[in-house]
């Protein structure tokens, strides 16, 4: 289980003044000119965002949104498939919380994931062009999602980094910012509360003495000037984050009372879903998932994560009850309609249960789930064959995924950015475009 992340009340103290400027927290993308402008919006006004839930290592579609219960025992696999909330939509016996609520949710049955991998980069950046190459050129210079959101939005509210990533295993599971440069890069959550701390002998009633702290804070890039150690804008923007106390608030869990913690869940993925409602609602406007590293990665009984029984079976109640709770959460607190929820991993598996119980890696297709957003709910888009074995109708691609984030994010999605040598690069690829059903 993972621990939440929580900061010490009282005095903030953490290294030396020159440690802190120094670290600064590199990339900090949410503090950036679209983000002080963002700031300036109404305060009534809901500005989108996204939290994508990253199922690393590849659910197996068959048994959870795709069950195929008419196909052979080898191909249905061990699990049952139950009714939904809108009729003629069936999904596995071990997902009634979101059964109960289909009509608030989007599946797609139908997603192309050929050019992925097993890596992040390929769904996480929307872009069937970046890839894992295993060179040193991973993803190809393209970045993630998450990290156009960073460049084009900025962070809804600029005190808050505009895109966190909430994972253990941060080079396998979060694709950053390629050749858009570090300062896209998405903050690590799970290390971040730590480190939202002030230098040593600022306590937090001097938060308001703003006079007081600016002249510190002057004082210390004096002795960093004076050192040959120049400090940037971003870490001036990085040190009032800090002053600000709300990236903070919003990563202290503690504040939450006991039945939503145990409605999320006190495991990782259900109390990373919260941190990310409280992230979102603070500001932030990207926030990726992840429970652990390669937990749907279900080959079989003779590797770390098990087959389909012993490894899916314990999993499959997990990601019921935080989507459940997640969308409930944000309808009640009137965020369903400007959030943007994903549930994805890298492909889908394999359509025969193999020797070992399991089912391998699948790249032909695989199932996400779709919420919020203010976009059409109740309804299945696209299908496979009767064996799960292939796209049968309606393909949607990497590059429509991103097409439709970014069109949900208020970002044209026939934008460009510029690499290193100045070109322009779309942000959405082979001729991607909103998927028709989510507009």
């Amino acid at each position: 289980m993972t621990h939440s992340p929580t900061v010490p009340q009282g005095c903030l103290q953490v290294g030396s003044r020159r440690w802190f400027l120094r670290t600064s927290f590199a990339g900090m993308a949410g503090l950036t000119a679209p983000a002080l402008h963002a700031a300036a919006q109404p305060a009534s006004r809901k500005k989108p965002a996204v939290i994508l839930f990253w199922l690393s290592g590849g659910l197996s579609h068959i048994d959870s949104w795709d069950p195929k219960p008419d196909a052979p025992a080898e191909i249905r696999g061990p699990f049952g498939s139950i009714p939904t909330r809108v009729p003629g939509v069936r999904m596995s016996e071990y997902l009634p919380l979101q059964a109960s609520i289909m009509d608030k949710l989007t599946l797609i049955r139908s997603v192309d994931c050929r050019s992925s991998n097993h890596t992040p980069i390929t769904m996480q950046a929307g872009n069937p062009l970046a890839r894992r190459s295993n060179d040193g050129k991973d993803g190809d210079g393209y970045p993630s999602m998450g990290s156009i959101a960073a460049k084009f939005c900025g962070a809804n509210d600029p005190a808050l980094p505009a895109f966190v990533g909430l994972a253990d295993s941060w080079k396998a599971d979060v694709w950053g910012a390629g050749q858009l440069g570090s300062t896209y890069d998405p903050i690590q959550g799970t290390d971040l509360a730590g480190r939202i701390t002030l230098p040593a002998g600022v306590t937090v009633p001097q938060l308001q003495d703003r006079d007081n702290l600016r002249r510190q804070l002057d004082k210390a890039h004096r002795e960093l000037d004076t050192a040959g150690e120049r400090i940037d804008g971003h870490s001036r923007r990085a040190l009032n984050m800090i002053a600000s106390g709300k990236a903070q608030k919003a990563f202290t869990l503690e504040e939450e009372p006991d039945r939503v913690r145990d409605a999320y869940g006190r495991d990782s993925i259900g109390e990373k879903a919260l941190l990310a409602r409280r992230l979102v609602e603070a500001g932030t406007t990207f926030a990726l998932v992840s429970g652990a590293w390669g937990y749907f990665d279900h080959h079989g009984d003779d590797v770390r994560w098990g087959g389909i029984v012993k490894g899916l079976k314990p999993l499959l109640p997990r990601i019921d009850r935080v989507i459940y709770t997640l969308v409930n959460d944000l309808a009640a607190r009137g965020m369903l309609d400007s959030t943007l929820v994903l549930m994805m991993g890298e492909f889908g598996r394999g359509p025969v249960i193999n020797k070992n119980a399991g089912r391998d890696h699948w790249t032909n297709c695989m199932s996400m789930l779709v919420a919020g957003g203010g976009l059409p709910t109740g309804q299945v888009i696209g299908s496979t064959d009767a064996k799960g074995w292939d796209i049968k109708e309606r393909k949607v691609g990497p590059s429509d995924i991103a097409a439709t984030v970014f069109q949900h994010l208020g970002i044209d999605p026939t934008a460009h950015w510029e690499d290193p040598q100045g070109r322009p690069v779309p942000i959405v690829t082979e001729n991607g475009r909103p998927i028709p059903e989510l507009t």
